[in-house]
């Protein structure tokens, strides 16, 4: 008798937990994947991260044929199809068992629950996503944390005690098999240099452990230098496992992982704060239905200006750091974390735009989105979220690209126009130039963020 490995976002054979129990249980198993696109463009997911998908899909199914496994691709409109589909696909193959990584956001869980209702069949879940499952978290009230700060330390501690190697891949179920086609389900892009297989992420992952990792408190910050590890696409579709993140970190750095001060224990933080807002997700369900964490900025009058909204989208808001970062973000479909929270701030606090329309169309243009941290980022930004900025923390947009690219070369690579500048005007460029004016003033829109919030105190 067949067992079955669903795989969603976990794209990986190795250190991939419900593909291990499965082997472990049966000699003799079938792989799945269900494409979602009507699900996907509801939920924002980019055409360039379907992309990266259907390619991970073809590097999977080359690996696991070589294991004897059989990865099939099917196609479900929208997540209420699939336990249909999966009812007569198990059937079909009589498969005796379903095994699956689990997934934490609301509709997601809801999806599982169908098919655990649905299926005749036992269905294993397993923890895999995340390095501590958000039930086995919880401050000394056996309440979930709303603030980073404790969190993390309760996190370390979790980790530092049950600390465990990441899985081998699994052994061969019988001789290899010729990998199947996988139906198109998306468009075609060029993705540029982003990993579309586990051993290209992984060996993305080893080169910047032990290259780079050692100075990514320093440089994660200027976005003209290559400081950042670019491994949240990988994170996101599941080529990477947040496991061998971490035990490749603790290779590298041997006693350097746990110092706050060093590039090192910077990078096991980022990691922490995509566990954290995964969490907030999961324990407060409000914010996947379009609500702010902070419910009393719900009652915020936000700006409906269309005309602002798209001049931000295009990148040509007249401010040079801010216009960088989002030309970056249509261009590549990927943006610098710096420029994330600049960008951020400038729609919300400048614009006083609702943070929804920036939150949904950053969704749609990342290669690398994620609900959970991209909602935790957009709220934090904007002064409505668990641990966010205070909503008196007010990027100045032009000292920010003083500062963080301060000879200009990051604006020069992405506003052309703007090359011919020296490095002092070319954070405000002189009238005349070939880029538009700022379309609102700083200071007076700063005064307007500070009554917006006062208001709804």
């Amino acid at each position: 008798m067949t067992e079955l490995v669903w795989f969603r976002s976990d794209l990986r054979s190795y250190d991939n937990t419900a593909l291990h129990h499965a082997a472990s249980n049966s000699s003799k198993l079938r792989a799945l994947y269900i494409a979602t696109p009507g699900q996907w463009q509801d939920h924002g997911i980019s055409g360039r991260q379907q992309a990266l998908i259907a390619q991970a899909l073809h590097s999977l199914s080359e690996t696991l044929a070589t294991l004897g496994i059989a990865l099939d691709v099917k196609i479900a409109e929208r997540f209420s199809d699939i336990p249909a589909l999966l009812k007569h696909y198990c059937e079909q193959h009589a498969i005796r068992a379903l095994h699956a990584n689990r997934e934490y956001l609301l509709n997601e869980m809801s999806r599982d629950d169908a098919v655990s209702e649905q299926l005749a069949i036992p269905c294993h879940w397993y923890h895999d996503r995340l390095l501590v499952a958000p039930q086995d978290l919880l401050n000394g009230s056996g309440l979930p944390y709303r603030v980073f700060t404790p969190f993390a330390k309760s996190w370390r501690a979790i980790v530092t005690q049950s600390m465990r190697t990441p899985l081998r891949r699994p052994p061969a179920q019988g001789k290899p098999l010729k990998p199947a086609a996988i139906p198109p389900f998306c468009s075609t892009l060029d993705l540029g240099g982003w990993p579309v297989s586990e051993n290209a992420a992984l060996e993305r992952l080893r080169r910047f452990c032990a290259e780079r990792i050692q100075d990514y408190d320093q440089q994660r910050d200027l976005p003209a230098a290559d400081g950042t590890s670019q491994l949240s696409a990988a994170l996101a579709i599941g080529l990477l496992s947040p496991r061998q993140c971490l035990a490749r970190l603790q290779a590298e750095a041997r006693a350097h992982w746990q110092e706050q001060a060093c590039g090192e224990a910077t990078w096991l933080n980022e990691l922490i704060w995509r566990e954290f807002y995964q969490h907030v997700a999961f324990h407060f369900p409000q914010v996947v239905k379009g609500r702010a964490f902070r419910t009393e900025t719900d009652n915020i009058s936000w700006s409906g200006n269309e005309t602002h909204f798209q001049a931000w989208c295009e990148g040509r808001t007249g401010y040079p750091i801010v216009d960088a970062g989002m030309r970056q973000l249509n261009q590549t479909g990927w943006m610098h974390n710096r420029l994330r929270m600049i960008t951020a701030g400038f729609l919300v606090k400048d614009l006083h735009i609702n943070w929804r329309w920036g939150e949904r169309y950053f969704m749609r243009q990342l290669i690398d989105g994620e609900f959970a941290a991209n909602n935790g980022g957009w709220q934090w930004s904007a002064s409505t979220g668990t641990d966010a900025a205070p909503y008196f923390r007010i990027f100045n947009p032009t000292t920010q690209g003083q500062r963080f690219d301060p000879d200009g070369k990051f604006i020069r690579r992405f506003v052309p126009e703007l090359a011919h500048l020296n490095h002092r005007d070319i954070h405000q460029p002189p009238a005349g130039t070939n880029y538009p004016a700022p379309i609102v003033d700083h200071a007076s829109a700063r005064q307007k963020t500070l009554e917006m919030f006062k208001a709804v105190r």
